[in-house]
């Protein structure tokens, strides 16, 4: 697995880097120090996971995943930071990061390097716990204005619970495939990129 590596404190990349090619399936090909150097080194190495900070002192991270999703939409990004701010996380999910975990848990960094490699969405406990009250919302959205039907409802609910395609098939007595479809026209009706901003999208309205 290729990572770029972006944090503005230069020790920390050093560290991470140590600690990433310990395990012999992470290679650290390249290391920025600001969140202006997303992109450049994303389409100067294309590597498998961006792992980046959410504070920096130029451009953050949060402005960074969203110059590089707008060109490279299925870069798969999972934020490293100390920073727990109700703010970024919000943005963080709204926008499509694939995950978003503390460094404090350094024992949980490969792992989540490797579930997102692997294409899943990952978020540390602290973070999970917080989701539900950050995205509550008044605002009341009208589903079946947008073609949403029941069994489309329940899937997305589903998605929100943080379940699996595999979890949400066995749930519904519907095969993977069948849910995968769902999905994609789900998606497609509300005009969002992947199941994190749908999950957002939920708990919003």
């Amino acid at each position: 697995m290729r990572i770029v590596l972006i944090d503005d404190d230069q020790l920390v990349c050093m560290s991470l880097k140590t600690i990433l090619e310990v395990d012999g399936s992470i290679e650290v090909v390249a290391i920025g120090n600001d969140g202006s150097h997303a992109l450049s080194l994303y389409k100067e190495y294309m590597p498998d996971v961006l792992l980046m900070d959410i504070r920096m002192q130029e451009t953050n991270g949060t402005d960074a995943l969203e110059g590089l999703l707008k060109e490279y939409p299925e870069a798969k990004v999972l934020f490293l930071t100390t920073f727990l701010d109700d703010a970024y996380i919000v943005k963080a999910l709204e926008l499509g990061a694939k995950g978003y975990i503390v460094k404090q848990n350094f024992e949980n960094i490969i792992p989540a390097l490797k579930a997102v490699y692997a294409g899943q969405n990952v978020y540390g406990d602290e973070i999970i716990s917080k989701i539900p009250e950050l995205m509550k919302s008044k605002e009341v959205f009208d589903y079946a204005s947008h073609d949403i039907s029941e069994k489309e409802y329940e899937i997305i609910k589903l998605v929100a619970d943080g379940l699996s395609n595999k979890e949400i098939a066995a749930a519904l007595y519907l095969s993977e495939g069948t849910v995968r479809n769902y999905l994609s026209t789900i998606l497609e009706k509300l005009d969002l990129r992947d199941s994190t901003p749908l999950a957002v999208f939920y708990y919003q309205h």
